[in-house]
């Protein structure tokens, strides 16, 4: 395996975004761990033409996963597992999505007309599809419509980069250590605790109702977190989406796991800086990670997967 350090990715040409390019891979031929933390929603570059067409400024910060690419990196440091972090945000494209989960009615140009009501676009018709179109309480978030050939090029430039730069990355940790997990950190606002008894849930375990990871990686999240005096749900209210569905193939020796973590944790009281407890989340995290890659390396000494000889 070798060492890299990918901004970008292979195909067609990059779009330069802001200061930066769509996504940053850390994946090192010393890779102690195997384990890749993804933050797909973690993206703030902005590009001039994204940031002029928002109804209302305030919709940037809520699509975000609020500073999640810092803590993303603080769990990396912590556990030594390679890193995959979005710098394209949400708002332009949303990594999480399918390629085809579309609202076509804020599509204009040739395309038009295509099916608006289908089971590939279910997400886009909340107004949270492969682009975001309307937020609860904030109504459209976009001046106008998005050209087709817009549409395409951030597919092209960043979605379908990010995912083959992923899927690529998974397969070398997989063939190195015969499994390997991929761990997609996401953030979310502080959850209502009457949904829960009465308590407020810190963190939701997602895997796809058991089928993108195998039961004995979820249980063990869920213990190292309860152990730890946090509370934790299991796919309530977030169970993981397109990223999950893509890349958690157990069979194959590729395991997917969503970590939702509560914005109040490592963010200041408005939610909206970093505060002095990320580094903590940090570090409890880390220790999960490291706890999971034990686990997944047990997994694949014994797959069908599993190099020769290490």
């Amino acid at each position: 395996m070798t060492s890299r350090k990918d901004q970008g990715g292979g195909g067609a040409p990059l779009q330069d975004i802001g200061n930066g390019t769509p996504f940053e891979l850390t994946l090192e031929a010393s890779q102690s761990i195997p384990i890749l933390i993804a933050a797909p929603h973690g993206g703030r570059s902005y590009s001039e033409a994204v940031e002029q067409s928002f109804r209302d400024p305030a919709c940037k910060t809520r699509l975000e996963d609020r500073y999640v690419d810092l803590l993303a990196a603080e769990v990396a440091r912590a556990s030594g597992a390679a890193l995959l972090v979005a710098k394209a945000p949400r708002a332009e494209i949303d990594l999480n999505r399918a390629p085809d989960d579309v609202d076509w009615g804020m599509i204009s140009g040739e395309g038009e007309g295509r099916t608006s009501h289908s089971l590939a676009n279910r997400r886009a018709r909340s107004g949270l599809g492969l682009v975001p179109r309307r937020l609860p309480g904030l109504g459209e978030i976009w001046r106008g419509p998005i050209e087709r050939t817009e549409l395409d090029r951030r597919i092209e430039t960043i979605h379908h980069p990010y995912h083959s730069a992923l899927g690529r990355a998974l397969e070398t940790l997989r063939d190195r250590w015969g499994a390997v997990l991929l761990v997609d950190l996401h953030s979310m606002p502080p959850l209502n605790p009457k949904a829960f008894g009465g308590a407020r849930p810190e963190f939701v375990i997602g895997d796809r109702f058991g089928t993108s990871c195998s039961g004995t990686l979820s249980a063990g999240a869920l213990s190292y977190l309860s152990l730890n005096g946090r509370l934790a749900t299991h796919n309530r209210p977030y169970s993981g989406g397109y990223v999950l569905d893509r890349h958690g193939m157990p069979k194959r020796g590729l395991h997917a796991i969503q970590i939702e973590v509560c914005r109040s944790l490592y963010l200041d009281r408005h939610l909206d800086q970093p505060s002095a407890r990320l580094g903590g989340v940090g570090r409890l995290l880390g220790g999960l990670v490291k706890m999971l890659g034990s686990e997944v390396a047990n997994l694949g000494s014994g797959g069908q997967f599993a190099e020769a000889a290490e």
